[in-house]
């Protein structure tokens, strides 16, 4: 069915040629190549590294048996999506069965690990930036006089921008690549961060419109975190890598605020979205010289790793077409979309309106209010990390995949259910501060729940 044209490539491969070709596939006549739905006349490249590439390398796919009345086995190049999946099996299989490190790549840290960390660092500052606003509207709201219905509209006004990118973000990460999208989204969310005193001295209006910008860059961030790790992350390290860049939101939770009433104190208000948000120009630096989409577009990634994520991912061809007709139509993506829902709920809330239950409730001032803040994040930091851990050997232990997202979830719905409703009729400051980190602590499980489950059920799409 499928075979590499031109036969031309193995003589020059073997004659010591270019190390990297434009390989053709042909799925039959000149006519049938010429189908509206055939990627025949598409290319694709290929870095050889250190072996050339042989007429037998890519053997033609055997034919099935079938009966006299059957369709031409060609027909399937007329589905379209058939023939891109076979374009991507001839890709895989090539990449699989040829490919050789050479004696530069040994000992490399895998360049899988290093996108991981990258994304990390970029929702610790996600967060940094986020969180910094909880702790600066108390001088705030004392400057410029703002009671607390004021208060609670500039905190929402975030997540005005922040829903309208969530689905976007996931469309534009399939056109163009995550790179891309969590590039600009970093870039997007740090300039509206710098640019909040400002706003703010202009007035409410003003301010309001900045943090819902400010929301529309941190929107695109977690889908195109999904795009880029569903090619880069092997299953089996699927939860511990989504933990670990989950951690980096706790993290940067605790960075914010702690670093926060030291910058307020030492330099005033202002000083805290002015540092914040330069960190972001340096993170974008070292995203633009080091990140890429997916490991085939990576020129110095060892061909061992990529042979690992390849045969483990969905790496290969853009998604060109969403079936949100059959997507909307699965059961599990409603329940997804439900825990999503019930999750966000609390989590958000918690993130926006800690510091200050800490401050009029448990009466602690605000170094006090910043530091009991940071106890629940730092746990759900570690947390997160123990409950992908756990996840991962569950899975490599033959438990199914399903089995583990449920219990994982389990424990992120049930343990905040009960430590929170505590707190309503807890008098002990200590007390609701360690019921505070417990809840945050149980909930971190949903990393390995409900948050690697888009990976799991739509990995094309994640």
């Amino acid at each position: 069915m499928l075979r590499l044209l031109p036969l031309s490539l193995s003589a020059q491969c073997r004659s010591g040629g270019p190390p990297s070709h434009r390989c053709f596939v042909d799925g039959g006549s000149p006519s049938q190549r010429a189908g509206p739905g055939l990627l025949a006349n598409k290319g694709v490249r290929v870095r050889v590294r250190r072996r050339a590439l042989r007429g037998a390398d890519v053997q033609p796919d055997t034919p099935p048996s079938r009966r006299d009345g059957d369709k031409p086995l060609h027909a399937d190049a007329e589905q379209g999506e058939g023939s891109g999946v076979e374009l991507l099996d001839s890709i895989k299989k090539l990449l699989l069965e040829d490919a050789e490190p050479g004696e530069e790549e040994q000992g490399q840290f895998p360049k899988r690990w290093a996108i991981v960390f990258l994304c990390f660092s970029a929702f610790l500052l996600c967060n940094m930036d986020r969180v910094n606003m909880s702790i600066a509207i108390m001088p705030m709201s004392a400057e410029y006089g703002w009671n607390p219905q004021t208060v609670g509209l500039i905190q929402s006004s975030f997540f005005w921008g922040y829903l309208l990118t969530q689905i976007a973000g996931g469309i534009w990460a399939d056109k163009v690549g995550g790179k891309t999208v969590l590039g600009f989204g970093v870039i997007w969310w740090s300039v509206a961060t710098a640019l909040t005193p400002v706003a703010a001295k202009l007035g409410l209006p003003f301010l309001l419109v900045v943090r819902a910008f400010m929301g529309i860059g941190e929107g695109v961030a977690m889908p195109a975190m999904n795009n880029i790790l569903s090619k880069w992350v092997p299953v089996s390290e699927r939860s511990r890598s989504l933990a670990l860049v989950y951690s980096g939101m706790y993290l940067g939770s605790v960075t914010g605020l702690a670093f926060s009433p030291f910058l307020i104190y030492k330099f005033g208000w202002p000083s805290v979205f002015y540092s914040f948000g330069s960190l972001g120009t340096v993170w974008f630096a070292t995203w633009a010289a080091k990140a890429y989409s997916t490991p085939l577009e990576d020129p110095g990634i060892s061909a061992e790793e990529k042979k690992l994520i390849i045969s483990e991912t969905t790496s290969g061809e853009p998604v060109t077409t969403i079936p949100w007709g059959v997507i909307l139509s699965k059961p599990p993506v409603w329940a997804l979309i439900a825990c999503h829902f019930c999750h966000n709920w609390g989590t958000f809330i918690l993130l926006t309106w800690m510091p200050t239950y800490y401050n009029q409730v448990l009466k602690f001032n605000l170094t006090e209010s910043s530091l009991f803040c940071v106890l629940p994040w730092l746990t759900m930091a570690i947390s997160a990390n123990v409950g992908g851990w756990i996840a991962d050997t569950l899975v490599s232990r033959g438990t199914s995949v399903t089995t583990v997202r449920k219990i994982m979830q389990s424990i992120g719905f049930l343990g905040p259910a009960f430590f929170l409703s505590q707190l309503s009729h807890i008098d002990s400051p200590a007390l609701a501060v360690l019921c505070m980190a417990c809840s945050q602590g149980s909930d971190a499980f949903s990393q390995s729940g409900l948050y690697s489950n888009h990976q799991d059920i739509g990995p094309r799409y994640a």
